[in-house]
C-alpha cells in the first residue's frame, strides 16, 4: 500500500508557532512526501521564517482567504504521486511518529478512510485538547476529551463521529470526491461539515490515539471564546445541521435544534455577547436558501441510511 503524504498548513500571522510546526514536521520518523504551507496574507514575519525551510512548498495569498478555502487550494495543487492529505494547524506541534502512527492505521483499517489524531494542550501536556468530534442529535458540535487528562495508557484505534482538522489525514480520492471544505464557512465547523458528507457518502473515521500533536487551540484566531470564534462557531453551527442532517432525522430533531439556538442565544447574550450570537444566527438565517440547495446534492448522493447516521450521533445530557 502507497504511502505518500502530502502535509497541509495554512496560516495566517502564525509566526509564534509556525517555525516549532515545520521543524517538527522535518523530524517525522515519515517525511512527508510534500509540504504545502498555505499563508493568507500574514502581516507578521509568518513568510520570512517560512522561506528557512526551502524543502516547503509555499502559497503566498494577497488576502484572507479562510481555513476552508486554503485548504482547498493546497489539495488542488497537492502532488499527484500523494496518495494521501493530512492537515495539521501551525499551532500544532506533532510527535516524531505523529504520522507513523497515521499511516500505520491506514494500513491495518484499509475500511476506513479518514484519521484523527489525539490532541494534547500544549501549555500543559497532561490535558488532552481533543480526541476527536462529537455530533449531538440537537446540531452542537464538541470536542471529545476536551480538558481530562491524559491517560497513561494510549488506548486502542476506535470509530469517531469526525476528526479535528488540527491533525487528521484524509485519502486523498475521497477528500476530492467529497468537493473538500465548503468555503462558505471560511473557519470553525468545516471539518465536522466535511467529515458528516463524508460519513453520508459512506467513509469512516477512525481515532489513532498513538498519533500525537501538542496543540495550541485557536492560535492565530485569538481564543475558542473570542467573538470571532463565536461568530463563525455558531452561525456554522445551522448551517451544518441544515445541510447534512438526513431527512427523517432532520424533521425530527429540528424542533430540537432550534431549542438549542434558543438557548445559546439567550446563553450568550447573558454573558455579554449578545450582538455577536444574533448576527451569527441572523447571517445563518440570510445564508439557508444557499444552504438548502446545498442540502439538496448532499442527500441525493447519501450513501447511508439515516438509522446508521442515528448510530454515529450523541444522545446524551449535552455537557458543554
Amino acid at each position: 500500500m502507497a504511502d505518500r503524504t502530502t502535509v497541509i498548513i495554512v496560516n495566517w500571522n502564525g509566526e509564534r508557532f509556525i517555525e516549532r510546526c515545520l521543524a517538527a514536521l522535518l523530524a517525522q520518523t515519515i517525511l512527508p512526501h510534500e509540504i504545502i504551507l498555505v499563508d493568507n496574507a500574514s502581516t507578521d514575519r509568518s513568510l520570512e521564517i517560512v522561506r528557512r525551510f526551502p524543502s516547503v512548498r509555499l502559497l503566498s495569498l494577497d488576502q484572507n482567504t479562510g481555513f476552508a478555502r486554503g485548504n482547498n487550494l493546497a489539495i488542488s495543487e497537492a502532488s499527484a504521486e500523494s496518495d494521501w492529505i493530512a492537515l495539521l494547524n501551525p499551532d500544532a506541534f506533532a510527535d516524531p511518529r505523529w504520522l507513523e502512527e497515521l499511516i500505520a492505521a491506514a494500513r491495518r483499517n484499509p475500511a476506513f478512510d479518514v484519521f484523527g489524531s489525539k490532541l494534547v494542550d500544549a501549555a500543559d501536556p497532561a490535558l488532552q485538547d481533543g480526541v476527536g468530534d462529537i455530533y449531538h442529535v440537537s446540531g452542537l458540535v464538541w470536542r471529545a476529551g476536551h480538558g481530562m487528562y491524559v491517560s497513561a495508557d494510549a488506548g486502542d484505534d476506535c470509530e469517531i463521529f469526525s476528526p479535528c482538522a488540527a491533525a487528521a489525514l484524509y485519502r486523498r480520492s475521497t477528500l476530492r470526491e467529497a468537493g473538500g471544505f465548503d468555503e462558505d464557512y471560511f473557519c470553525y465547523s468545516e471539518d465536522v461539515d466535511l467529515g458528516f458528507r463524508m460519513r453520508l457518502a459512506g467513509h469512516r473515521c477512525l481515532y489513532v490515539p498513538r498519533s500525537v500533536v501538542h496543540h495550541v487551540g485557536s492560535g492565530t484566531t485569538g481564543s475558542r471564546h473570542s467573538d470571532f470564534a463565536l461568530y463563525h462557531g455558531h452561525r456554522n453551527l445551522v448551517w451544518t445541521f441544515v445541510k447534512d442532517m438526513p431527512g427523517m432525522l432532520f424533521w425530527l430533531l429540528l424542533p430540537l435544534h432550534l431549542l438549542l439556538n434558543l438557548v445559546t442565544i439567550v446563553w450568550f447574550a447573558l454573558r455579554g455577547h449578545g450582538a455577536v450570537i444574533l448576527r451569527a444566527k441572523r447571517d445563518a438565517l440570510i445564508g439557508l436558501p444557499k444552504m438548502w440547495r446545498k442540502r439538496r446534492k448532499v442527500q441525493a448522493e447519501r450513501a447511508v441510511s439515516a438509522r446508521e447516521v442515528w448510530r454515529v450521533l450523541n444522545k446524551g445530557l449535552v455537557k458543554r
